[in-house]
């Protein structure tokens, strides 16, 4: 059995940290820290997409990995309207909910964007987000 290839994406509020898989089995993980300096040279959470995917695709160049190989990019969830666990692809509805922080801004907004970003670049791959920061099902 094959299992896809996947790049996974977690913003915070000081780092993203992500993860290449393929065929269940870790590739490399990264966690790269972004001082407050470079933080606050952005007015919004949004407006540091363009930095954070910079910084992403430079750690993929840096490990010698084809973004054009993967199959699938997996944000980690933000704050969307109130949703059950599990995986959800990102369509424009949740891109836009994302973008305009819905149920307020946080790092995470920016995993379903990114994800969905570099998905259409890819080619092929689709962007998908995961248990949302919103799900409540204790």
């Amino acid at each position: 059995m094959s299992y896809p290839k996947l790049l996974i994406i977690n913003p915070g509020s000081t780092s993203t940290k992500i993860g290449v898989y393929e065929d269940e089995k870790e590739v490399f993980v990264e966690t790269l820290r972004h001082s407050s300096e470079e933080i606050a040279k952005y007015n919004s959470i949004f407006d540091q997409k363009s930095f954070r995917k910079e910084v992403i695709m430079n750690i993929l160049r840096e490990n010698n990995f084809d973004v054009t190989t993967l199959d699938a990019i997996v944000g980690r969830g933000g704050m969307l309207k109130p949703m059950a666990g599990g995986t959800y692809e990102v369509n424009d509805e949740l891109h836009n909910d994302l973008k305009i922080g819905v149920q307020g801004q946080h790092a995470s907004n920016l995993g379903g964007i990114l994800a969905n970003e570099i998905a259409k670049e890819v080619g092929d791959a689709k962007a998908f987000i995961v248990d949302p920061v919103v799900v409540d099902e204790l």
